[in-house]
């Protein structure tokens, strides 16, 4: 018996049109079901308090089990026949018009007082509803698409067992208010109640059948089976052929024979071991099926759109577990009633709606599997012999309690231990038949529990035929949860280290691991590689970790070629799949060790995501490009569940109220509490006294500070965007962002005019002026919020719930080095998205405390010396200058920083005027916005114990898109994380490629050529410039304007920018290159400061098309002398420039962030070589 079946690829042509589980058609199946089924257990309980002073309690139980019953074997066949050879739909309606003449016949005999006409019109019901079976259950795979089989099987499971309870406590309620006796019949008046009930009831359900949509007739050929013994054998023999369905028939008839002895029998055992009166017993049946009502909702919804027969031995393992509870319960109760407690009674409701959980779990996923599996053609036929045999076993049922009760003289307490015992071997038989589906199934179970897994792109994995399922390799978990997500089994290629060992060994036999080790020679290797491919070519799946071993850093590693061998000449398609979270879990290595960690969340998410099947796929490098796509869906997926940083904040500041959370060097420092006060404090101002309810774009002008923290926060958290506008610009360019952006209001302070005088086009609100405004209220109100109030509510209460991933976070405007500033937009996702794969990589801690020393209008300064602390249990501190290198030292010392960013320029500051002493807590420093000198990062390391890595990003990008993971965060030396002289690898979830900047093609490793990032750190686009925006982002590519390289393991090197080449004589000459030159020329290794000596550009020429120039300041050495060492340094000619193309100026002109000031120094040439521009 296969453990899992899935859908098929299309509908099939007699089922029509399938719909979902809300399709009218589907609706009114289940109602007339639900009506159906309570009539005939409404007139059943009516019926049996009527025989019991005639034929004794225990008889009429039984007779009135086996009168309902034995239609069900005798008609088994005609019932197969109705519902292949006619519209079930129309067998259905006739059914329903027979139930409406029968309950009238049902009333008639009562009227008349005779006891075995009685019991012949229990028999007709059952005749009626033995036809309707097959018709009903043969319809809902007809009707549902193959994935909402086993949760509409789940629903016709709970609308059976919550009408049957309807039924039982009505049947029984129309006795009591009617209390009609044969031996006295009375008049019709005593019973119209009841009469017009059954009747009504009965028509509402004609009524409601007519809305059945129209089913083709399966068979329509189908001959009469004028002979019912054979067409019975001939059904049986048919169900008989298939292995799979006959055990699974069995399974269902025996869970359908333990669900008659306890209907029958919990109304003895409330009676004789309860000592209930008979009124009270209707609670103890209407929970156990209340139980097989929540059992079969749970069948469907762990069966999760698939029929999952691991289900099946833990409902068994309940079942016998809770029989014997009950046994124990009910024989613990002594012959005095006063010795029955609440206790006694509590505890067989307990036990009895587990005992219906667990039927209900038994059950679903073996019917379902029963309408599934068979063939169309036949499926009524098969589902009516499937019948024959539940009721043959309901049959059996009543017999069985007939002959316990009156001749074995078992309790009620006893049977239930009988009931149990019986389940015993059929639990053991049917998880020697499914152990691989058991195992996996209850290893989802509790994965689920410590876990919420989602899944994307299983449509992605073929129904049948081989194919290799290639995924990244993350934790130890990754194999499983594969497993347990797939529709179809998987084989794992696995580490034969692992795998043999004995704990695991026969697991890994029973689930048909294949082996792998690369260490065990190439004979065993191709072995291994040989098995793969002969499993794929037999129709299998099978799963590679391409990467050849776990990650020890985040980063998807290189590909290994074993896949290509596995999968060449197959013709089976490569299934991508990408494991996505699951690093910083409990068992990825992220910490630097497996398992001996506290988990981080519980439940703790995981994503994985099947990718489209890749036919012929080149090289393993094809796939792992694939592979890292998949990688950057996921990570936007993210942004569907995952928290905004401004909610982050909020539990941050919260989990850290008592701890210093922000400091400055002006010496103010909070704690995440008193920062989180000073932020809703603010917020209530700003709201009363200052902003409109629809002004969302506010203006910033304040430095790296805790006062800005406080400040963006409060934005941030009032639903508005906070811009930090750039006061290194000139006032016409801080008023073009203003204007761009459509602020109306900028918030500054008088200590920073003062500093920096700006005339701007806004409404200037000083924050020293609302200091005087706050009052006690709002500061008890906010402190309150702050310590006590649950964040959620916070959130609630200021509508911060409202606002979703998508939306605006801040505009970040470029510093202008080769125009006017363009506003570019960060959505709160490209924000939490560059944290989180910065985390990721530096695998940070509460004992981390991150130096920021970058203006928050810059956009790393933003991401992540301003929101990484705050959704991160880690401390900041910032100073306003990053060129003060003794302040910054004296912070770095007082409040034990660990990492900060800077430039190559500032690093040459605290070279020459920190002390080690002062960096002794500093285990993490990163450069960027220039190219870091080897020599400068010896010398740095060789001083204070750090080695300098590179990193690289641009505003658009939100901005980090690659970095060299520095030493200390390392966490396997074997694994390769940085090289220097490149920017690093791409971060995790991001791409990167190069192409060729006229063609736009793709370019293989190591060629130079124009770079591109993909990821969820792509910026949302220029403000008010779609059309700029349009140029950039191609496909989800974000075409940097920087030319570089990618090596083999995938780092990047950056040769120049596309803005920063000159086409001279045909040729492409970098001014970066020839810059880097000349600056080591003439730089001075003794000066106590490093400054920007030289820069490079271009300006039009007649002939040669571009000529390039030379600005510099005044230099040691001669233009002769630079030109000789120019020449000498291997560069080609074209290169050179000319001795009297080089122009000298008193500073080379820079933006705010330490970046050349392009455009300011492309002016400065043109004007001084006019004739150039005007030729």
């Amino acid at each position: 018996m296969n453990s899992t079946v899935t859908a098929e690829n299309s509908a099939r042509a007699h089922g029509g049109r399938k719909g979902t589980l809300n399709s009218p058609s589907f609706l009114a199946l289940l109602a007339t079901q639900f009506l159906g089924a309570m009539n005939d257990n409404m007139f059943r309980w009516f019926i049996i308090p009527i025989g019991k002073p005639e034929i004794g309690d225990a008889e009429a139980l039984s007779l009135g089990l086996a009168c309902f019953t034995l239609p069900y074997l005798l008609l088994a066949s005609v019932a197969g026949y109705l519902a292949d050879r006619f519209s079930k739909r129309t067998v259905i309606i006739a059914c329903k018009v027979a139930e409406i003449l029968i309950m009238i016949l049902g009333i008639w005999a009562i009227q008349i007082g005779n006891i075995y006409l009685l019991f012949s019109i229990v028999a007709l019901m059952g005749c009626q509803s033995a036809l309707f079976g097959p018709a009903k259950f043969g319809s809902i795979p007809e009707m549902l698409r193959d994935n909402r089989l086993s949760r509409g099987n789940g629903l016709m499971g709970l609308i059976t067992v919550v009408s049957s309870a309807l039924g039982f406590i009505a049947g029984n309620y129309l006795y009591y208010i009617t209390q009609p006796s044969l031996e006295n019949p009375g008049t019709f008046s005593d019973i119209q109640i009841a009469a017009f009930a059954l009747i009504g009831v009965a028509a509402l359900g004609t009524l409601v059948s007519l809305k059945i949509r129209k089913l083709p007739a399966a068979a329509p050929t189908r001959e009469f089976p004028y002979n019912p013994a054979k067409e019975t054998w001939h059904q049986m023999q048919l169900l008989r052929s298939s292995t799979p369905l006959l055990r699974t028939a069995l399974g269902v008839a025996f869970f359908w024979m333990l669900a008659s002895l306890a209907q029958m029998n919990v109304d003895t055992y409330g009676i004789n071991e309860l000592q209930l009166t008979q009124k009270d017993i209707g609670p103890l049946l209407g929970i156990l099926v209340f139980g097989v009502a929540l059992g079969s909702i749970l069948a469907g919804i762990w069966s999760s759109g698939r029929i999952e027969l691991g289900i099946v031995p833990l409902g068994a393992a309940g079942i016998v577990l809770t029989s014997l509870m009950l046994f124990f319960t009910g024989n613990s109760v002594g012959p005095g009633a006063e010795n029955a407690t609440s206790l006694h009674y509590s505890l067989s409701l307990l036990w009895l709606f587990l005992l219906g959980v667990s039927s209900g779990l038994f059950d679903i996923p073996l019917e379902t599997f029963l309408q599934h599996r068979s063939d169309v053609e036949t499926r009524g036929s098969v589902l009516a012999a499937a019948n024959f045999l539940a009721f043959a076993f309901i049959l059996v049922a009543s017999f069985a309690f007939w002959v316990m009760q009156k001749h074995l003289e078992l309790s009620a307490s006893q049977i239930f231990m009988v009931l149990g015992l019986l389940t015993i071997p059929v639990g053991i038989y049917i998880f020697k038949l499914l152990p691989n589906a058991t195992i996996r199934f209850m290893v989802w179970l509790v994965s689920c529990t410590v876990y919420k897994l989602r899944v994307k792109g299983l449509k992605n994995l073929p129904k049948k035929g081989g194919a290799l399922l290639v995924a990244n390799h993350v934790s130890w978990l990754d194999g499983i949860f594969l497993i347990l997500t797939s529709t179809r089994p998987v084989r794992m290629i696995a580490y034969s280290t692992y795998v043999e060992a004995p704990w695991v060994a026969w697991l890994s036999r029973l689930y048909n691991t294949i082996p792998i080790n690369v260490e065990d020679g190439p004979k065993a290797l191709m072995k291994s590689i040989k098995s793969a491919r002969n499993a794929i070519e037999n129709g299998e799946l099978v799963c590679i970790f391409a990467e050849g071993k776990l990650t020890r850093s985040g980063y998807l590693q290189p590909f290994q070629s074993g896949l290509m061998k596995i999968i060449k000449g197959t013709g089976a398609p490569v299934i991508p799949v990408y494991i996505d979270e699951l690093w910083g879990s409990i068992f990825s290595f992220h910490g630097g060790k497996f398992f001996w960690k506290k988990p981080r969340r519980w439940p703790y998410p995981v994503s994985i995501r099947f990718g489209k099947p890749v036919l012929h796929p080149e090289n393993e490098k094809h796939v792992q490009r694939v592979v890292q796509n998949l990688g950057v869906d996921a990570a936007n997926f993210r942004k569907t569940y995952q928290m905004i940083p401004p909610r982050l904040f909020l539990r941050k500041c919260k989990s850290q109220r008592f701890q210093l959370k922000v400091s400055d060097s002006m010496g103010d420092e909070r704690t995440g509490g008193m920062l989180l006060t000073g932020a809703l404090v603010l917020r209530r101002l700003l709201n009363k006294f200052v902003l409109k309810p629809d002004e969302k774009m506010v203006g910033v002008l304040l430095p790296p500070s805790v006062g800005g923290c406080a400040v963006n926060a409060s934005l941030a958290i009032s639903g508005r965007v906070p811009i930090n506008l750039n006061y290194t610009l000139s006032d016409s360019d801080i008023n073009y962002c203003i204007q761009e952006a459509g602020i109306k209001t900028v918030l500054t302070s008088q200590k920073f005019l003062e500093k920096r005088p700006i005339e701007m086009d806004a409404n200037v609100v000083l924050l020293d002026d609302l200091k005087t405004k706050v009052t006690l209220w709002d500061k008890l109100v906010s402190m309150f919020q702050a310590f006590v109030v649950p964040a959620w509510i916070i959130e609630r209460i200021i509508g911060l719930h409202r606002v979703k991933s998508d939306d605006l976070s801040t505009v970040i405007f470029t510093s202008g080095s080769t125009g006017l500033p363009k506003g570019v937009m960060l959505s709160h996702h490209n924000i939490i998205s560059n944290i989180n794969s910065a985390d990721d990589l530096l695998q940070l801690s509460q004992k981390d405390c991150i130096l920021g020393i970058l203006p928050f209008f810059h956009s790393f300064g933003y991401t992540i010396s301003l929101w990484m602390p705050f959704v991160r249990k880690m401390r900041s501190c910032y100073h306003f200058n990053p060129t003060d290198a003794r302040t910054v030292g004296k912070m770095i010392e007082k409040y034990k920083a660990t990492l900060f960013a800077t430039t190559p320029t500032f690093l040459r500051h605290y070279l020459k005027r920190c002390t080690k002493e002062q960096f002794a807590s500093m285990d993490v420093v990163i450069t960027g916005a220039e190219k870091l000198p080897q020599s400068l990062a010896r010398e740095f390391e060789e001083k204070f114990g750090i080695f300098p890595t590179e990193g690289y990003g641009t505003t658009e990008l939100s901005p980090v898109a690659a970095v060299n993971v520095p030493p200390s965060r390392q966490l396997d030396p074997d694994e390769v994380s940085a090289k220097p002289g490149t920017v690093g690898r791409p971060i995790p979830c991001v791409m990167a490629k190069t192409v060729n900047p006229e063609t736009m093609e793709d370019l293989p490793d190591g060629e130079e050529g124009l770079l591109f990032i993909k990821g969820p750190n792509v910026m949302k686009g220029y403000l008010n410039n779609p059309e700029k925006t349009a140029e950039v982002i191609i496909d989800g590519w974000y075409n940097t304007g920087d030319i570089a390289t990618i090596d083999e393991d995938g780092f990047i090197a950056i040769t120049g920018r596309q803005t920063r080449f000159s086409k001279i004589g045909g040729e492409m000459v970098p001014h970066l290159r020839i810059e880097e030159i000349i600056t080591g020329i003439v730089s001075d290794p003794d000066a106590e400061e490093a400054e920007v000596e030289v820069a490079v550009t271009a300006v039009p020429d007649a002939r040669k098309g571009e000529r390039l120039i030379v600005l510099h300041k005044h230099l040691n050495k001669s233009v002769d002398e630079i030109l000789k060492e120019l020449a000498q340094s291997g560069i080609p000619n074209l290169w050179l420039p000319s001795s009297d193309s080089f122009l000298e100026v008193e500073t080379i002109p820079l933006l705010g962030t330490g970046k050349l000031d392009l455009a300011r120094i492309k002016l400065l040439a043109c004007e001084a070589f006019p004739v150039e521009v005007a030729s």
